[in-house]
């Protein structure tokens, strides 16, 4: 890597100085043992650095004061602490303490350092993120561990996100209302429950079209109609008694062609969800080969409910399975698979049409080639591909939340722990702000995403195989795209990048001023089908470092890819419906079939 830029520096003008000086033999046995000195205190930093190649972390390169957290990530688990950390500034490494006794011996001193807080609040998370007991690295109890601004409180999500997901007691519609997040659960819930208006106030949110709570932002701010779609599509796959004799059902796996990627299998259910919509079904999933590995555990192995919340409720899938069985229910029509349609009916097949053709005015907000792209042949395919993704990923799954705090941890942990760090006690952890959390920060504040520094442009440069199917272009035109967009934001200097390339890795460091982050995994080098690539890192990790990838170019503040590629184009539709419609989109290239 860079390590060795400041030794050749150092020898050089050592040398200079030498040539400077006498011939004289005691100058020159001065010269010789200074040089000696110099090489044995390098290789004895060296030999104390801990550096190995890992199978899978994160990095986070620049040329001033960035820290690189390179670590093994077992996405089995909930999440891993990183064990070193690398100053690049300085063009050497220095590794965070590994044993347990370093912090404690520190902490025994009278006083730390700004820098040993910094580590010893980040290791503390990172214990916490193990799912260590009480007490932590250094001695820390849990309640002396300050919040962690990065990460996400995932079993909370989960149990809000389930309210809004289902029906309340009897049968009463989920509480979309206009107080959001844990104010409309606890609060407002509360309230009513002391008034006679209760009912009406659930009748209302259903009739008056009170909209779902995953989607971000105005309908100006969003795809055309995305709130209502979205709040359609939700109770046309809940009914609320999925015994009902008059609903059908349309069961499918999840694609498994071989060389089919994410993104195929993805748009490809998007189409199965549109056969559903248009024959007025239920979509139910079945066997997704991507969840098929230890990460996913009891019933969620093998489901697309290991990664985001289920398609339906599982009354309707159970109720799915059992009609499967029913040779009565095959004849009248009741149920149907995938392999009922046909692939032109599933990849190119008619667009619901119950909400008009809002694709007619997408706002043209994507630009290629310095143009803004106002029209193209696929609008329809391409807005309602969107929803339907937006829909499938509306909450995400514990397993997939616990995903990406691990990676904001390994990527920002020690950004937010020096930030956290500043506004302590100065005798912390001694001294200890024991406040209680005020219902602002329980019921306000904790509705905020969790911190990653912004402005964040987040870039998928796809290359490789691709070239079969659009035009490739180097990392180069990428970085072109994200000097245009820092030429209107200056303060831009932080990019998210994943590629399967690793010469996009090896050039990004080309780029002294930006600060680049991204997923530690074994890239191609040279060309190789997808497929192979993506085996050679087993489906554990062939699954879940491109969907954390995904996840995080959906949510930063630019984006950067290429419309040729499916992951691209989804990611995109994800971005639409999220909120950023007016972020804007700079592409590369535009998809092949426009």
């Amino acid at each position: 890597m860079e390590t060795t830029t400041a030794p050749k520096s150092l020898e050089r003008v050592i040398s200079q100085k030498a040539l400077q000086i006498s011939s004289s033999t005691s100058c020159k046995l001065w010269v010789l043992g200074f040089f000696c000195g110099v090489c044995i205190t390098y290789l004895f930093l060296v030999s104390l650095t801990p550096f190995r190649t890992q199978q899978f972390g994160l990095i986070f390169s620049s040329s001033s004061g960035a820290v690189s957290q390179s670590s093994s990530m077992k996405y089995s688990d909930v999440g891993t602490s990183a064990k070193s950390a690398h100053n690049f500034s300085q063009r050497k490494y220095i590794s965070l303490p590994e044993e347990r006794g370093t912090l404690e011996n520190s902490q025994a001193s009278e006083t730390l350092s700004n820098g040993e807080r910094v580590l010893m609040l980040y290791s503390a998370w990172s214990a916490l993120l193990d799912g260590e007991g009480n007490i932590f690295v250094g001695g820390l109890q849990r309640s002396n561990v300050p919040q962690a601004p990065h990460l996400e409180n995932c079993r909370s999500s989960v149990e809000a996100n389930k309210h809004f997901d289902n029906y309340g007691e009897n049968g009463s519609f989920p509480p979309w209302t206009l107080w959001k997040g844990l104010l409309g659960l606890d609060l407002l819930q509360q309230s009513l429950s002391k008034g006679p208006h209760q009912m009406h106030f659930g009748q209302r949110a259903k009739s008056e079209g009170a909209y779902p709570p995953w989607i971000v932002g105005s309908d100006e701010d969003n795809f055309p109609l995305t709130r209502q779609v979205q709040r359609d599509i939700w109770i046309h796959q809940h009914p609320q008694n999925c015994n009902d004799p008059s609903l059908r059902f349309l069961v499918a796996d999840w694609e498994r062609i071989p060389g089919f990627g994410m993104g195929a299998q993805l748009a490809g259910m998007a189409g199965l969800l549109a056969i559903a919509v248009n024959e007025k079904r239920i979509l139910v999933t079945n066997y997704y080969n991507r969840a098929d590995h230890s990460g996913c555990q009891g019933s969620l192995r093998s489901h697309w409910s290991c990664y985001f919340f289920p398609e339906t409720s599982l009354e309707c899938q159970k109720r799915a399975f059992d009609l499967l069985r029913s040779q009565e229910a095959w004849k009248n029509g009741i149920i149907t698979v995938k392999e009922n349609y046909t692939s032109k009916e599933i990849w190119a097949g008619r667009i619901p049409r119950i909400w008009g053709d809002p694709w007619s005015y997408l706002q043209p907000t994507t630009d290629i080639g310095g143009n803004l792209l106002r029209h193209h042949r696929k609008m329809d395919r391409r807005w309602w591909r969107a929803q339907a993704i937006r829909y499938l990923m509306r909450f995400q799954s514990e397993y997939t939340c616990g995903l990406l705090n691990t990676a904001r941890h390994k990527a920002f942990g020690l950004q937010a722990a020096k930030m956290v760090v500043e506004n302590l006690p100065v005798a912390w952890p001694k001294v200890v702000d024991n406040r209680s959390q005020a219902d602002i920060e329980r019921f306000v504040w904790s509705n905020h995403k969790p911190w990653v520094p912004r402005p964040l442009l987040s870039m998928h440069a796809r290359m490789g195989d691709k070239a079969c199917e659009m035009k490739v272009v180097g990392f180069e035109t990428y970085m072109q795209l994200a000097e245009r967009i820092r030429e209107r934001f200056p303060n831009l200097d932080s990019i998210w990048l994943s590629t399967e390339m690793q010469e996009v890795i090896d050039k990004s460091r080309l780029y002294p001023y930006w600060n680049f982050y991204y997923t530690n995994v074994t890239r191609q080098i040279g060309n190789m089908t997808m497929a192979a690539y993506e085996a050679s890192l087993g489906r554990e990790i062939g699954t879940n470092y491109p969907l954390v990838n995904f996840i995080m170019a959906t949510e930063a503040d630019f984006f950067i890819g290429a419309l040729g590629s499916t992951w691209c184009y989804l990611i995109d539709g994800m971005r639409n419906t999220g909120g950023k419609v007016m972020a804007g989109y700079l592409s590369v290239n535009k998809d092949r079939f426009w």
